[in-house]
């Protein structure tokens, strides 16, 4: 008994999630970030004091410097008794801000006491710590107190208040005071000099970076968010993948010295390539020049790939392909990927990574570059040779843990707006749920957890054996399995296809508590976010999924995640749903007024109004639709 050709594959298999990156992920096959790093002496014709000769901070300064930070934060934010105290207390700062940037506890006060500064204490502290910059910026707890004062230059900056003090400027005692524009273009030059050094320390390479961001006039939150959690617990970082920017206004002295830093990477290309710390500091260079002087940007790629090209060749063909192997270039390799014009991607592909595809896949490390080519794809002349040549390996990737890359080539499909009949196939094929149809209506549980049918199912077929047929009773009997935030991801793209009908009428199959349970859960929540956001998407098909939840609105409510997918829903609805979720959610007013989600929801759906004034309600609520309507409509013109 047989059915055709099946899957080289086992029957039954659990797609290892796979993709996960950054310190030490499971799997990843890299180390986590960082390293060990001998002192490194100062260059000649400058010396540097010995640690021991810099002060310290004595236990009664630094209970003098806890208590004043407490008084602030009990005084109101705004108000002559504020101001005046942050300039008393940031004055005494100015005589001993060394030891505080210095010390750990002291260092955690001086940044919060620099997160609320005025623009001249700000320039007195930063003057007085920028004799000192090479040590303090090389310690563990200096380092952030020098980032949090470059990370002011946004809210202070061009603002009224410096114009005036710059017409007060008062003599300190080294001469004028400089302004913030001056200290940063200062600190700029110093970094030029030895620039080298100051990227490759562990600690100084987090100044630098935060100081390309300012120079540019772009913070990205994934630098912000690493600046955070630097001195946290490891249970209360919380990584982030994608780099989201924010602008800000610099003047145009900043970008020459952001062109005139960044040329200082091409003087020493291949440490930056190759050295862990160093590299970071050439990633964030890249991402910061690429949204404000691409044309430098492109320059800068071109001296990478020029060097990585130039090397020896791998016994298996270009050079470029050891590099995607190596642990450090790498992670730079991927985000030149990201920065590449669609020509630049076009030429690597058909230089370097054709006919490699399949094998960088399979790369417990190359398939992370390979990932960020694929999101990098935007055109149709790039995806379709990449489509066929990688899609026959689709299952055996997965199975090997590497499902970032399936997701990113389904990513690439979904914005190309090719292949995607044919991926659908592909993946229904590798969770073994194409045939016979009939199990092709669960294929929602199974793309979101990443199991085959076999497994999530727990059936024990043989291999070669004929597959069973799909038992609607065995289905809504089992609980919605773990939702996995790759399988979330590509659940969105599926909905975002030109056609997603089956994943609807697999969703449609859920029952009422798998459906709940997919929009409780973190990652699970946004499938349905997808649901209602997605063009291809029509209302009834919308309606049609969503009725299910009919029952589940109290229990959606007063979650975390669920309370927001209602939200959404409730926003979307017309009048007639309104009636029918505040009709169900009405009876327990009184619950959901206790709970901490759920007070949110009685709140957004006014059900206090909807228990003692019907009518009222109705008005208000068919007023806010009439106003949807025009807006829509507005919007569609």
């Amino acid at each position: 008994m047989g059915l055709g050709p099946r899957s080289p594959h086992q029957a039954g298999r659990r797609f290892p999630a796979g993709g996960k990156r950054g310190r030490g992920a499971k799997g990843s096959g890299r180390p986590p970030p960082g390293r060990q790093r001998q002192p490194c002496p100062p260059p000649d014709g400058r010396s540097e004091p010995a640690p021991d000769a810099h002060p310290h901070l004595s236990p009664e300064a630094l209970g003098y410097f806890r208590r004043a930070l407490s008084a602030l934060k009990e005084v109101s934010e705004t108000g002559e008794e504020r101001e005046l105290m942050v300039h008393n207390v940031l004055k005494e700062v100015e005589a001993q801000a060394l030891a505080l940037a210095t010390d750990r506890a002291g260092s955690e006060m001086l940044q919060e006491l620099l997160g609320f500064s005025p623009l001249k204490p700000l320039c007195r502290v930063w003057a007085a710590l920028r004799p000192n910059l090479r040590f303090v910026a090389c310690h563990r707890c200096g380092v952030h107190v020098l980032q949090t004062a470059l990370l002011q230059l946004p809210r202070l900056l061009g603002s009224p208040a410096e114009e005036e003090e710059e017409e007060e400027e008062e003599d300190g005692k080294d001469g004028p005071l400089e302004t913030l524009e001056e200290l940063g273009l200062g600190l700029a030059a110093e970094v030029c000099d030895d620039f080298l050094f100051y990227c490759g320390d562990t600690h100084s390479s987090f100044m630098v970076r935060t100081l390309l961001q300012v120079l540019g006039g772009t913070l990205l939150e994934s630098e912000r968010a690493r600046h955070r959690g630097s001195q946290l617990p490891e249970a209360q970082r919380a990584p982030s993948r994608e780099c989201k920017a924010t602008d800000f206004k610099v003047p145009e002295t900043f970008l020459n010295c952001l062109q005139n830093l960044s040329s200082c990477f091409l003087k020493d290309i291949a440490v930056f390539i190759t050295d862990k710390i160093s590299s970071f500091c050439l990633q964030v260079a890249l991402q910061i020049l690429h949204r404000k002087l691409p044309q430098f940007c492109a320059h800068l790629c071109n001296a990478v790939m020029g060097y990585l090209s130039s090397r020896n060749s791998s016994a298996d063909g270009s050079p470029l392909l050891l590099f995607l192997r190596d642990q450090t270039s790498s992670r730079l390799l991927e985000q030149v990927l990201l920065v590449s014009e669609p020509s630049r991607l076009q030429s690597l592909f058909e230089g370097h990574l054709q006919g490699q595809l399949q094998t960088l896949a399979a790369h417990p490390i190359a398939n992370f570059p390979l990932q960020r080519f694929l999101d990098a794809i935007t055109t149709p002349e790039l995806l379709s040779p990449v489509f066929e040549e990688l899609s026959p390996a689709l299952e055996a990737v997965l199975a090997q843990g590497h499902s970032g890359v399936v997701i990113a080539l389904v990513g690439a499909c979904h914005r190309v707006g090719i292949h995607q009949a044919q991926v659908l196939k592909l993946l229904l094929e590798a969770f073994h749920c194409a045939e016979p149809s009939s199990r092709q209506v669960a294929c929602v549980p199974l793309f979101a957890t990443l199991m085959t049918y076999e497994v999530y199912y727990g059936l024990a077929e043989e291999e070669g054996a004929v597959p069973a047929e799909h038992q609607v009773e065995m289905a809504t009997a089992r609980d919605l399995g773990e939702v996995t935030v790759l399988g979330s991801l590509l659940l969105q793209h599926l909905l975002h296809f030109s056609s997603s009908g089956l994943i609807l009428r697999s969703l449609g199959a859920l029952t009422g508590p798998q459906l709940l349970t997919l929009a409780q859960s973190p990652a699970g929540s946004h499938v349905l976010d997808a649901v209602l956001t997605s063009p291809s998407v029509t209302r009834k098909q919308c309606r049609r999924v969503l009725k299910t939840l009919k029952g589940q609105y109290v229990a959606l409510a007063c979650s975390r995640h669920g309370s927001r997918v209602l939200d959404a829903i409730w926003s979307g609805a017309a009048l007639g749903a309104r009636k029918e979720i505040a009709a169900e959610l009405g009876p327990r007013n009184q619950e959901l007024i206790r709970d901490p989600f759920g007070h949110h929801v009685a709140r957004n759906v006014a059900l206090t109004t909807f228990l003692k004034r019907r009518e009222a309600w109705e008005q208000q609520q068919g007023a806010v639709a009439k106003r949807r309507r025009a807006l829509n409509s507005i919007l569609e013109d």
